[in-house]
């Protein structure tokens, strides 16, 4: 059914539709518009099943249709009546105007509707100015009664690159007794929206500006004041320079698992002890259970965190590949390629650890060295070529002849 013969029908009996929240928004942003949902005032939920009897019904404690993949919900009220963000007294009725809806919203840029027969724009709280201004603004005190905006803020600061008002961060402060409360399920939601933007390091910042970071992320929280040798990291303590380097990776890659590796790559830096600052030996071993709590912690899939305690464990020997002897090196090639993140994924890691400048460093090759002996080397090659079946034997002939190849190479590129 078209969506104007819906809202004809509900017109026809004394009601009105609007298209409201995230589509609004991101068709006055330009962008395409993937969901679509809409409220209607005028009528009550009994009345839009008997004019739309194909419409199916979810949501325990209020209205809230489907039709034909559409959302509809009718207009209400909602009132908080204890902490968290289940407990709410939820009202619906024929006379809650779409004001009123639009005001239990979490932020202004979400608070637009649009009057689906007229196109009239419905903005109460001024939300296209703050899209023009690129500002992120709490709809009204109404912001308070669910703590899982602190997080939503944060995600649309980053998808957005916008920046959040003073008032809004100071009421994200207030909640922070509350965002305990929130279930690892709905702080990872906000997360993983947070890394697939082209900047995650804002999803942080805010977080951070509004003193909220150590809840729920607080290995990345202990970065912060963690000094680095200066020679090395211009860009400032561990934080800083962990923003710049998951940034980075959002540039090489949509991959999520590996911006995540590259996200917690350096975490051992954050438990430090400052007598040893600015230097952080250690820190790779260190990292693998932070990578592990942190994960824990907000529900990253086991496969994430796999990625990140390799990343955590061996980013530093993929910094030094070149340095290292052959028989090191294709140690760190077997580990690596056995891994999840892989050859690629740890060479993403890497460089975006040691990106500096404009451009990424273009002399990380341990990927192409590795895949070169990987294919070449193998363990069929050992059977057939020595006529051996020992596992052992066959491990051990295996490694030397790698080491043997990687030699090969690096004289050869020393000749070239």
């Amino acid at each position: 059914m078209e969506i104007f013969e819906i809202a004809n029908k509900i017109k026809e009996n004394g009601g009105n539709l609007y298209l409201v929240g995230g589509a609004v928004r991101d068709k006055l942003l330009g962008k395409e518009v993937h969901d679509e949902d809409y409220c209607v005032t005028g009528i009550t939920s009994e009345e839009f099943e008997s004019i739309f009897p194909e419409a199916h019904l979810r949501g325990k404690f209020f209205g809230v249709y489907d039709i034909d993949k559409k959302e509809f919900a009718m207009a209400r009220k909602e009132k908080k009546t204890g902490k968290g963000h289940k407990q709410f007294d939820i009202e619906t009725r024929r006379d809650i105007t779409i004001e009123e809806d639009l005001k239990r919203r979490d932020i202004t840029i979400n608070s637009i509707a649009e009057e689906v027969l007229t196109g009239k724009l419905i903005d109460p709280f001024n939300g296209t100015k703050d899209i023009e201004n690129k500002k992120i603004k709490a709809t009204s005190n109404s912001f308070m009664e669910d703590p899982l905006r602190v997080y939503r803020v944060a995600r649309f600061a980053a998808s957005l690159d916008f920046d959040v008002e003073g008032n809004t961060i100071d009421m994200m402060k207030d909640l922070k007794g509350e965002l305990n409360t929130l279930s690892k399920e709905r702080v990872f939601t906000e997360f993983r929206k947070a890394l697939e933007t082209k900047k995650p390091s804002k999803f942080f910042d805010v977080l951070r500006k509004a003193n909220v970071l150590d809840v729920h992320f607080k290995e990345i929280y202990d970065l912060i004041g963690s000094i680095q040798p200066e020679k090395y990291h211009p860009e400032g303590d561990s934080y800083n320079h962990t923003m710049i380097v998951v940034d980075h990776a959002t540039e090489l890659t949509s991959d999520i698992k590996i911006r995540f590796s590259a996200l917690v790559h350096d975490l051992g830096k954050g438990v430090t002890p400052k007598d040893m600052l600015p230097h952080h030996y250690g820190h790779d071993e260190k990292g693998v259970k932070l990578v592990e709590n942190l994960g824990n912690r907000i529900g990253v899939p086991k496969a994430w965190i796999k990625c990140g305690k390799m990343s955590a464990k061996e980013h530093m020997r993929g910094g030094i590949f070149n340095k290292m002897t052959p028989a090191k090196q294709v140690d760190f090639i077997t580990r690596v390629s056995k891994s999840m993140l892989g050859l690629d994924g740890m060479k993403i890691v890497v460089m975006c650890d040691k990106w500096r400048g404009e451009t990424p460093p273009d002399d990380i090759r341990f990927d192409v060295i590795g895949k070169e002996i990987l294919e070449k080397i193998n363990g069929n090659y050992i059977k057939e070529k020595y006529n051996v079946k020992d596992e052992k034997q066959i491990g051990e002939l295996l490694r030397n002849k790698r080491i043997e190849l990687v030699k090969s190479i690096e004289n050869k590129n020393k000749l070239i």
